[in-house]
């Protein structure tokens, strides 16, 4: 392979099949708020099965995405795809019918793990068969489906639940996947050249286990403990998570200094700003995703809005959110300043929606909580739109990759542990009887979520392209901090 991409001749349309795939797995993402009080009366399940619905995808996601991508390098960038589009499928279709919690979850474990393997496939695919000047249209093509399915997918969840076609009730945010499987599975067939890396590459087999059972022990006392009284060893667990994460980074430094391939370059965790990075991603993510997941718990269960109607309430959060990533690009220049403009607007938000709840309780209407919520989406997007980039900008060319992988995985860990941490906060709340104060006191923890992120900012290169002043210039942007 060369370093210029090669001009294929069905480049655009290779371009609409991963689109689909990452359709797929944005919808995927969101449809279990919406609908996790439905598919609970269902098939029944305590207050932890609502956790893991979400929980289960994005730990699945965050544990297979550290690999997939060098699976591709292995075995094909094409064929994996394949593989993860099958598997994702057939794990939609066992979503759908599943006939218990167990099952359901399970399920979505599988849809998270191979969604991993898919969704790297077609991103390196298309930076190989697009040139430099196509590349910017093409991935500029992302921000708009991203938007479209950030707003329409609860809605989309919550008319499928509401609908209940064919008497599907809630199985039908997973089948609906069937179609969109069937086109990413033939349009791969169809239109996606292979790719194989030039170079030997090893998978890290022993680093890909380390990190996934120091997550999963990380996240599954977070969920399950409060249902047992907190005991002894759910505080065991993560303090062994703490111990395995600190050994997979120690067994990372070996694996580089012996000449082999390890999953996440070592060199990263040396830099300040890719180090402020991975805790920003972590916390910030994890506040995001608690806060969707707490609001739809909240609107469905304490305020007996319908799944459709739930759905409908978080759209002016969703356009702020499009409205941000539309103007930040505007915004570029001022740098690291974006995102701590995004944080305050975002705090802001969050505190509008507490004092929205505060004045009108249990009687809050979408429209009255539209203001405060519009606002929250709009520091959420001018947080979410600079963050790869800056973070990025601190790393060397050659740990591009390595760095990419690691920060997508983190924030997907981010989501599972924002699952896990904010929806424990707002059960355990809900003891007194009372949803307002449960939301209220849970939003609060996410202001100081967000209090934590602000600082974190300082730790990142000022601007997303550092400039040098001269060759060989040591600005903030490259300081490292020891290992």
């Amino acid at each position: 392979m060369t370093d210029t991409p090669t001009p294929y001749r069905w480049r655009w349309a290779a371009l609409f099949v991963v689109l689909a795939a990452e359709v797929m797995d944005l919808l995927d993402s969101l449809v279990t708020n919406i609908a996790a009080p439905s598919i609970r009366a269902d098939i029944g399940g305590g207050e932890s099965t609502i956790q893991w619905l979400g929980a289960g995808y994005t730990l699945a996601m965050a544990i297979g995405l550290i690999t997939g991508g060098r699976l591709g390098d292995i075995f094909g960038r094409r064929r994996m795809y394949l593989v993860g589009a099958v598997g994702f499928t057939l794990g939609s279709i066992a979503c759908g019918l599943a006939q218990a919690p167990d099952q359901l979850i399970a399920a979505r474990v599988v849809q998270g793990l191979l969604g991993a393997v898919m969704l790297p496939q077609g991103l390196g695919i298309l930076k190989d068969i697009f040139d430099e000047k196509e590349q910017a249209a093409a991935f500029g093509m992302f921000g708009p489906v991203m938007g479209l399915s950030t707003v329409g997918g609860p809605i989309l969840a919550g008319w499928l639940v509401d609908a209940d076609l064919w008497g599907s009730g809630w199985r039908m945010i997973f089948l609906i996947n069937i179609p969109l499987g069937l086109f990413a599975i033939a349009g791969g067939l169809a239109f996606l050249p292979e790719w194989k890396s030039s170079r030997a590459v090893r998978l890290d087999l022993v680093g890909a286990v380390l990190a996934a059972i120091a997550s999963a022990l990380m996240v599954y006392p977070l969920v399950q403990g409060r249902e047992h009284g907190w005991p002894a060893w759910a505080f065991a667990l993560m303090a062994l998570s703490v111990a395995l994460f600190a050994g997979f980074a120690q067994y990372e430094r070996r694996t580089a200094a012996s000449g082999r391939d390890p999953l996440v370059e070592p060199s990263l965790f040396r830099k300040r700003g890719f180090s402020g990075g991975m805790v920003l991603g972590l916390v910030f993510f994890s506040a995001m995703t608690g806060f969707w997941l707490t609001f739809s718990l909240y609107t469905q269960i304490g305020l007996h809005y319908s799944p459709l109607k739930a759905g409908l309430a978080g759209i002016p959060s969703s356009i702020g959110m499009v409205v941000a990533f539309i103007t930040s690009q505007a915004l570029a220049r001022f740098g690291r300043k974006v995102m701590h403009g995004g944080l305050i607007v975002m705090a802001l938000g969050v505190g509008g929606v507490i004092l929205t709840l505060g004045i009108n309780g249990a009687t809050v209407t979408p429209w009255e909580l539209t203001p405060a919520l519009a606002v929250t989406g709009l520091g959420m997007g001018f947080v979410m739109a600079p963050f790869f980039d800056t973070v990025l900008a601190s790393v060397e060319p050659h740990e591009t990759g390595s760095a990419s992988g690691t920060l997508t995985s983190v924030q997907q860990l981010g989501a599972a542990l924002g699952t896990a941490i904010l929806g424990t906060v707002f059960f355990e709340r809900i003891k007194d009887g009372s949803f307002v104060r449960a939301e209220q006191f849970t939003l609060g923890v996410e202001i100081a979520m967000l209090v934590v992120v602000f600082a974190a900012v300082f730790l990142l290169p000022r601007h997303a392209r550092p400039q040098h002043e001269g060759e060989g210039a040591v600005t903030e942007e490259t300081e490292q901090v020891p290992a």
